[in-house]
């Protein structure tokens, strides 16, 4: 029979951790939910009805907005910004520098990039380049997003795509190195544009134009 005291010492600080995490999610009432397993640091700001999942880590100073979903096993560096409603799947690591705006879709095992000439011996914490992911915007699964590149309003990047360059608002990417194969409506339909550069979305049924080179909703 194994008992406590005979843990390792990593074993030990883990059953604390959930046990002082458990303690002050049953003590201290909170508009969000913490998985007794996630940590989150000093510093942070989260909204109302936002939910952070299984071994999840918020490092300091991150802004978290309201109604997001954090999935299991996310990194998020100190000081990211996320608006309200992003949904972060599994596996996801969001490094400083990265801002994502409301309605965001993160992918399972995405990744942003913060050093665009990593080096282990080089130190270049004051080189970290940012990254904004605009409204509405989905990156698909094991997507990598390189540092530096914004992606723009509803753009839309497909799974395993490696995103080298900024993608436009409403832009398809898919591939190694991404390449822009087309538009998607907001309710992520692609778009097909007839002679006269109007899409209609199946969906939603409203309208999409496209002149020279840029996409945008019609008002009805």
């Amino acid at each position: 029979m194994v008992g406590v005291l005979s843990c390792k010492p990593v074993t030990l600080r883990l059953i604390l951790v959930i046990l002082i995490n458990r303690f002050v999610e049953n003590t201290a009432p909170s508009e969000y939910f913490v998985h007794p397993s996630a940590i989150v640091d000093d510093g942070c700001n989260i909204g109302k009805g936002t939910k952070i999942w299984h071994f999840s880590h918020i490092m300091p100073n991150c802004t978290i907005g309201e109604r997001c979903n954090i999935g299991q096993n996310v990194v998020i560096s100190p000081d990211v910004e996320l608006g309200n409603n992003v949904k972060v799947q599994n596996n996801v690591s969001i490094y400083t520098g990265v801002t994502c705006e409301d309605d965001v879709f993160l992918g399972p095992s995405m990744v942003f990039t913060n050093v665009i000439n990593p080096r282990s011996a080089i130190v270049r914490k004051d080189q970290y380049l940012t990254t904004k992911v605009k409204k509405g915007a989905s990156i698909g699964a094991n997507a990598t997003i390189v540092c530096g590149n914004d992606i723009g309003e509803f753009a839309f990047i497909g799974a395993g795509a490696v995103v080298t360059k900024y993608c436009p608002p409403y832009s398809l990417w898919v591939g190694n190195p991404a390449k822009h194969v087309g538009w998607m409506s907001e309710y992520g339909h692609k778009l097909h544009f007839n002679v006269e550069g109007i899409a209609i979305c199946p969906e939603s049924k409203e309208n999409y134009k496209l002149e020279s080179g840029v996409v945008s909703k019609l008002e009805k």
